[in-house]
């Protein structure tokens, strides 16, 4: 009898071996290891589970044998892990956008036609001009529903109305973005589809999608990382490091933390595995 799985949304379905073999190899798992993890996950399951359950069975295993592999199938709750406010998400989005050579601003009240909006990300480059909110949730059963994309798309009119009276801006391509760490609903998608709003979750759109954008830049935030614990996690997050490759290029956040010496070594090659495709764009 095959297993079923519990979603967050609370949608059940029958446990796929196929699936959980690409997640695994999507997140840099040899063929070899995702067959040898999704052969034990799968040897004995309950009848009924949770994709939760699955997910630390996998992630516990994967810890043993690769701990880099483990940061990188880690990412959609190291994600989760940047809270409980909504601003290291912000940072953390402002970061992947300035890796692929945005100009950007976080965090900026700004003038609309109407009303003056504080925005969360404001970003630039070329001729292009977009006004970003971040949508963060830190329990993985919430999505966002229309009312998100319609309340941020009269918001963004109502900015983009004040911007192209700015000398320049006229001719410039201007747009709404809505990015979250959960998912969005059909009708979500639709509106924004049919107003020419963005919406960019982890896995959507098919290109562009937040875990593209990540694995392209190499930024993984620093809570993907399974040698820090969550306290040394919030820790650097209060002090709004929120990258992988901060704590890679700057091993003094470490110290300041007050990690010994041998952790900080711990953690360190940790981190320059899991961010080694960066560390490799950097020196070219």
């Amino acid at each position: 009898m095959t297993a079923t799985i519990i979603k967050a949304s609370g949608e059940s379905e029958a446990f796929q071996k196929d699936k959980l073999l690409q997640s695994l190899m999507r997140a840099g798992a040899s063929a070899i290891l995702a067959e040898k993890v999704a052969s034990e996950v799968a040897k004995g399951l309950p009848n009924e589970m949770s994709t939760k359950h699955i997910y630390k069975k996998a992630h516990e295993l994967l810890r043993r044998a690769a701990r880099p592999v483990a940061g990188r199938y880690h990412l959609k709750s190291g994600i989760m892990e940047l809270g409980p406010s909504g601003f290291p998400f912000e940072l953390y989005v402002s970061e992947i956008l300035k890796q692929k050579n945005f100009e950007v601003q976080v965090g900026k009240i700004v003038e609309g036609h109407c009303v003056n909006h504080e925005v969360d990300v404001i970003a630039q480059k070329d001729d292009r001009h977009f006004m970003i909110e971040c949508k963060y949730h830190n329990s993985p059963g919430m999505v966002c529903d229309v009312k998100i994309p319609l309340y941020i798309q009269a918001r963004f009119q109502d900015v983009e109305a004040h911007w192209k009276l700015i000398p320049g801006h006229g001719e410039k391509f201007h747009q709404g973005w809505v990015v979250t760490n959960t998912r969005f609903t059909t009708d979500a998608i639709k509106y924004a589809a049919c107003s020419g709003l963005n919406l960019v979750s982890l896995d959507f759109p098919q290109r562009g999608s937040l875990r593209e954008m990540i694995e392209e830049t190499g930024l993984y935030p620093l809570t993907c990382l399974t040698t820090l614990t969550q306290q040394e996690k919030k820790l650097l997050l209060e002090k709004k490091i929120v990258l992988c490759r901060d704590i890679c290029h700057n091993p003094a956040y470490l110290r300041q933390i007050n990690l010994p010496v041998l952790r900080i070594k711990e953690v360190l090659e940790e981190g320059h595995q899991l961010c080694h495709k960066l560390m490799q764009h950097d020196q070219h």
